[in-house]
């Protein structure tokens, strides 16, 4: 990463061997292994995202407007760090020689910020808003964006910078498309009298 200065990069060169060998406590265990190596994969091209927001969209037409507003989420945050951010850094993803215990698509992009991270919190932001299963998203994007870093796929540094850039744009997406306000009250059927 070149625009940090040396001792920068040393400090993030170092927390991402600290975070790949609190990971290597974790990895071949078969448990961690499908969760991790699955949430990578369903995750990819932010599908399970997708399927999540049309699974809140057929709840009711407020949560419609929620699902709606996934689909566009995904796509401007895809483009923006796809496209955008992603080119101007060109960051070598982690070396890695061995086998994997499951097959996994590895990208050709940069490694720099991660996109399954950006999207997972991104869209973890915006499935919140006005839902009594937030805590449920946003664990998920914990399990999503740490799956990269797990699978070596991303360096740590690239998770949490996704992460964060993720969280920002779904505050920000928030803000540019508020959903409208629940209905409240009974709805009255026609010819119905109380």
């Amino acid at each position: 990463m070149p625009l940090l200065s040396r001792h920068a990069r040393r400090g993030v060169a170092d927390f991402d061997a600290w975070a790949d060998a609190a990971l290597d406590h974790l990895r071949g265990h078969a448990a961690a292994d499908r969760v991790f190596y699955g949430a990578s994969a369903v995750f990819d091209h932010s599908v399970g995202w997708l399927i999540l927001g049309a699974l809140r969209g057929l709840r009711s037409e407020h949560d419609w407007y929620a699902a709606m507003r996934v689909g566009a989420g995904v796509f401007a945050e895809s483009a923006l760090v796809n496209v955008g951010i992603k080119s101007l850094f060109r960051r070598s993803r982690p070396a890695f020689e061995g086998d994997r215990p499951h097959p996994l698509r590895r990208p050709r992009t940069s490694s720099f910020p991660s996109g399954h991270a950006s999207a997972a919190f991104t869209v973890a932001a915006l499935l919140a808003d006005d839902d009594p299963l937030w805590p449920l998203y946003y664990a998920l994007a914990v399990v999503v964006s740490t799956s990269r870093a797990y699978v070596r796929i991303h360096h740590a540094s690239d998770v949490l910078a996704g992460a964060a850039l993720g969280a920002v744009l779904g505050r920000v997406g928030r803000r540019l498309v508020p959903l409208p306000p629940r209905p409240t009250g009974l709805v009255r059927r026609p010819g119905r009298t109380a």
